[in-house]
């Protein structure tokens, strides 16, 4: 994959520059959405778009920036500014979609909501990775998927639906074919022992890791 296909979304929820999170926007482009542009303040980049209907952007923040391209959309509009950016990327050619400042925040309608679309966004064949710097979600996909995480730290697999046929490996708690009902709490707060692998019959999931809490070891 080439650098140019690698976009990161800048979203308004909670987002720290730790080395995780510069390392995985290395390379990549950059659009914001709305009040996400304060990221590109604290990351040190420009982004090439901004859009939004700008009623999460304060006065100062809009000066800042004054020679980034602006695409205002109606406040009375038909999806998220994360998702208007997010389809822009896509026209650009993106192929690995970075949504910075998808979790936390105050509005956790909007978390929630960012963990739905990036599990349709990998269904779509994008690579997805959700993050706050300290917190990332992958999704899950059928098939398989390593995550590259430190030994001690806490992750967990939400399920969106019935899940069958879940491995994980190099855990502390290992799972073997295992069938998940949506709902239940079995595959929460897990511990990894190192790069920890993946692997899912049929359903629809995202792994949830926090690699700097490190209270597993």
């Amino acid at each position: 994959m080439s650098q140019s296909t690698i976009f990161t979304i800048l979203l308004g929820g909670e987002l720290r520059l730790t080395e995780r999170l510069r390392a995985a926007v290395s390379g990549s482009r950059f659009i914001a959405a709305d009040g996400g542009m304060r990221h590109a303040l604290a990351i040190g980049v420009e982004p090439e778009l901004w859009v939004g209907d700008f009623d999460s952007t304060p006065a100062d923040l809009q000066g800042a920036f004054p020679n980034v391209p602006r695409q205002p959309y109606p406040a009375a509009k038909a999806a998220t500014d994360g998702e208007i950016a997010v389809s822009e990327a896509i026209d650009r050619g993106a192929t690995r979609l970075i949504l910075a400042g998808a979790m936390g925040g105050e509005r956790s309608d909007h978390a929630i909501q960012h963990l739905l679309y990036g599990i349709q966004l990998a269904e779509k064949g994008f690579d997805v990775l959700l993050t706050s710097g300290d917190e990332e979600a992958v999704p899950l996909p059928p098939g398989g998927l390593t995550l590259a995480l430190p030994s001690g730290s806490l992750f967990s697999v939400l399920g969106f639906s019935d899940l069958t046929g879940l491995f994980i490996d190099n855990a502390r708690y290992p799972l073997r074919d295992f069938h998940l009902p949506f709902g239940a709490s079995r595959t929460i707060s897990n511990v990894a022992e190192g790069d920890v692998r993946f692997s899912l019959g049929s359903g629809r999931a995202i792994v949830l890791a926090r690699p700097y809490d490190l209270s597993g070891v």
